[in-house]
């Protein structure tokens, strides 16, 4: 099997620190997936070897986990602990607000920490295509938040994106902004609408947003509200995804363990290798493996 470095998963203990979205403020109604309940409960790094097991894992990046936002850097220092312990992860995509006061600060904090490559701090977003939440507080035209993520490349840091795809266009422009600044963004932009003007929509999005060099996207979670995972679909999905990016700037994820409210880790791993199966063998190594090791500059 080849070697997979998962780009893309979660780790979290009730008992080391506080969760909202799992412990105090459940609400299946605003969860893309609906129905998380199977989620609220500890996802350990026994949790995930056994979820794992069978496939040749030789790396994982760690993105944060909406732990309590007073607990940010907290949370970066459980997940070193948990990497002296059990090898992984091996690199931590922390977060931090990008529009107060503190932002350089708190920065400055994680990267105390030697396994920080990067940022998720989302922005604000409108709920549905047709909804308009431009130049608000938050979002990707406020100048506080912009100020704050050009902080990033001069501190080493990579941005991880994660916007639903009606956003894509406007990320394309933050990106052409900062052209020094590595992201890469989340879940293949969220194709959630699959009929074909949805998937237009998608594609249209994609394809502005791959013309920014300095972006990568990671193939993961393909998940839909009320569907069953569906591999022929997921699988058109990532071709049209490889098309638009190039091999050299996708790669493979997990989202474990909120996949997993869909399919199995083991065959997210198994379906991802047949829909790769198209691509040369080196290829596949880099979408599974080595784009992560280079992007997340992890050493194995």
């Amino acid at each position: 099997m080849l070697p997979i470095v998962d780009a893309h998963h979660h780790l979290w203990s009730f008992a080391q620190g506080r969760y909202p979205w799992l412990q105090d403020e459940y609400d299946a109604d605003r969860f893309f997936l609906g129905d998380y309940r199977a989620l609220c409960q500890d996802f350990l790094p026994a949790h995930y070897r056994a979820a794992s097991e069978g496939c040749n894992v030789i790396a994982t990046v760690h993105v944060e986990a909406e732990r309590d936002r007073g607990e940010q850097v907290a949370e970066t220092a459980w997940l070193h602990e948990q990497h002296a312990q059990h090898g992984f992860p091996n690199a931590i995509v922390a977060h931090a607000w990008l529009d107060r006061p503190e932002t350089e600060e708190r920065l400055r904090e994680h990267l105390r920490h030697p396994l920080v490559r990067g940022i998720r701090s989302k922005p604000v977003t409108a709920a549905a295509p047709g909804q308009s939440v431009q130049g608000q507080p938050g979002t990707m035209q406020d100048e506080r938040w912009l100020r704050g993520l050009a902080l990033l490349p001069g501190l080493g840091l990579s941005w991880d994106l994660r916007v639903p795809s009606w956003h894509l266009a406007e990320a394309a422009e933050v990106a052409a902004m900062f052209p020094q600044l590595a992201i890469v963004l989340n879940h293949h932009g969220f194709a959630w609408d699959r009929s074909p003007e949805g998937l237009q929509h998608w594609r249209a999005g994609m394809e502005r947003l791959a013309r920014e060099p300095n972006v990568h996207v990671k193939l993961s979670e393909f998940g839909l509200r009320g569907q069953p995972w569906n591999e022929a679909d997921n699988a058109a999905i990532v071709r049209e995804t490889l098309a638009i990016f190039g091999w050299q700037r996708c790669m493979f994820a997990s989202n474990f363990p909120v996949a997993g409210l869909r399919i199995g880790y083991r065959e997210l791993v198994a379906a991802m290798l047949r829909m790769l199966a198209h691509l040369p063998p080196e290829q596949q190594r880099a979408v599974m493996g080595g784009n992560a090791l280079r992007f997340y500059r992890i050493t194995p």
